[in-house]
């Protein structure tokens, strides 16, 4: 499960600055190992502090700014176990992607390709036969979401679908 994106080094001793990607930041310093980049190489934790918005990371084997740089743009990951435990009905972003998207009247729209964050509600993106559609995720619009047959169906609001 991601947790953050390495931005950049932040001094001569191999500390980083993260972006955070988490909905909750405040568990980060209790991990002792971090998983980066594709492969999820693991890297034990030796330090997270937080300084104007971002994590600053400290991880062992990276002392110095050289090194700090090679891992710039990785992911940063935790084991989806490590994670905070969700409530019924909750999921993760990642969960969402994949997922086969029809209507209530069972025209399939394509599947689901990212999750967008905004203010009042998420919202997948969806790729198929109609080109890219952005569907809420609202009660009103999602009417069933199951994941362990990677199946949404959903009921267009007015003009969703033009």
């Amino acid at each position: 499960m991601t947790v953050g994106r390495i931005l950049r080094p932040h001094g001569v001793r191999g500390e980083m600055r993260m972006e955070i990607l988490t909905g909750y930041p405040e568990r980060l310093p209790l991990h002792r190992v971090f998983y980066l980049g594709p492969q999820a190489r693991p890297y034990p934790v030796e330090a997270v502090r937080f300084h104007q918005g971002a994590a600053l990371i400290k991880l062992a084997g990276c002392d110095d700014r050289n090194t700090a740089e090679t891992l710039r743009g990785l992911l940063v990951q935790i084991p989806l176990e490590d994670a905070v435990p969700l409530e019924e009905g909750e999921y993760y972003y990642f969960q969402v992607v994949g997922v086969e998207v029809f209507t209530d009247g069972g025209e399939p729209l394509g599947r689901v390709v990212d999750v967008l964050e905004t203010g009042a509600n998420d919202v997948y993106v969806v790729r198929g036969p109609r080109g890219e559609v952005l569907i809420p995720a609202v009660e009103d619009v999602v009417r069933e979401l199951d994941l362990t047959a990677r199946r949404m169906v959903i009921v267009p609001l007015p003009g969703l679908l033009e």
